[in-house]
């Protein structure tokens, strides 16, 4: 019988027809370049001012950036990667008593994106976790590995942390309060997905996640060291990411572009996969809450600069964004006034 995942332990020696994309929507991963001059963002830096010009820089040219001197301690990181490696590595049976495709469960395990609706599959599991406020949330979460809901609650709260910190920096650099963003975004809801993309047979056919935004606020993503796969839209090209070391990477999600009026850029991304070796990534996404308004500030509509999107709530935006294939043209589009 077929199984629902691809992390089974048994290497797939064909890539499944369902994984094919047709020709002229494949990666072409022989022509790819390394993004150069990366937006790397020191946050130990003394000069506030600095910090701030530099992610406001990067939010409008690039709209991601890497961080260092973060804050999140190399323990949290490590065990974090540990704990995830071996969730992926339980016997199929034990993590398929975590499998849903349903998007509204608050933990499930599930394959590539919207198995429901999709017509062509993406080369990936994952673990996706609600992690905001925790004492709701990790009872729910498994108990195998033993060590998982210890580590995976304090990588939540560490990262959290960092999230306001650069939402922060993000306000000033559009020249509003501190505070501003964040007291938008209310009580802000933190999602976690475990990303495991098994080795694949013909990477060049398919994709682990292909190209798209993230309807969330702020992303930040810990990447595997040892297996590059990001590659992010610039300037009208797919060019590779790669990782560095104790390193973040912080992706724009919509609702900051649309709460920027368009300033802060909402990153095109996407993940290819790796013929030899598996790759993993932790994305911990930062999320309105449901009775935010997402709406641009007078003070970035007043000077003859139209608010370029509607108000709305994000159940709103997420209701839409799900309903359509992830690689569609721009959910904010949709939004537009």
């Amino acid at each position: 019988m077929e199984t629902k995942v691809l992390s089974t332990g048994i290497p797939y020696q064909n890539l499944p027809e369902k994984y094919i994309r047709p020709e002229l929507e494949r990666p072409n991963l022989a022509q790819i370049s390394d993004c150069e001059n990366v937006p790397v963002v020191d946050l130990g830096c003394d000069d506030k001012a600095q910090i701030n010009q530099q992610i406001g820089d990067a939010c409008r040219n690039y709209g991601f950036f890497q961080v260092v001197n973060h804050g999140v301690s190399k323990e949290a990181v490590e065990e974090m990667l540990r704990v995830a490696e071996d969730f992926f590595k339980l016997p199929v049976e034990e993590k398929l008593k975590l499998y849903s495709d349903d998007p509204s469960k608050t933990i499930r395990l599930s394959t590539s994106f919207n198995v429901k609706k999709e017509e062509v599959h993406n080369w990936r599991d994952y673990l996706r976790l609600h992690c905001w406020p925790l004492e709701q949330y990790v009872p729910e979460w498994p108990s195998n590995p033993p060590a998982f809901k210890d580590v995976v609650s304090n990588y939540a709260k560490e990262v959290r942390k960092l999230g306001m910190k650069i939402q922060e920096a993000i306000s000033e650099s559009l020249g509003l309060e501190k505070d501003y963003i964040k007291n938008v975004l209310g009580d802000q809801g933190q999602h976690m997905a475990i990303n495991y993309y098994p080795p694949c047979p013909q990477p060049d056919l398919t994709y682990g996640l292909p190209g798209h935004t993230d309807p969330n606020a702020l992303t930040i993503l810990l990447q595997d060291l040892h297996v590059c796969g990001l590659q992010v839209l610039k300037d009208g090209r797919w060019v590779a990411v790669k990782p560095l070391p104790d390193a973040f990477v912080i992706n724009i999600g919509d609702q900051l572009q649309a709460l920027s009026n368009g300033i802060c850029k909402s990153v095109w991304h996407r993940a290819v996969v790796n013929a030899d070796k598996p790759r993993l990534s932790v994305a911990s996404f930062l999320c309105p809450d449901d009775v935010a308004v997402i709406s641009a500030p007078p003070s970035l509509t007043n000077q003859g600069s139209a608010a370029v999107y509607r108000s709305f709530t994000y159940p709103e935006y997420y209701k839409k964004f799900w309903s359509r294939n992830l690689d569609q043209e721009h959910c904010l589009e949709l939004f537009k006034n």
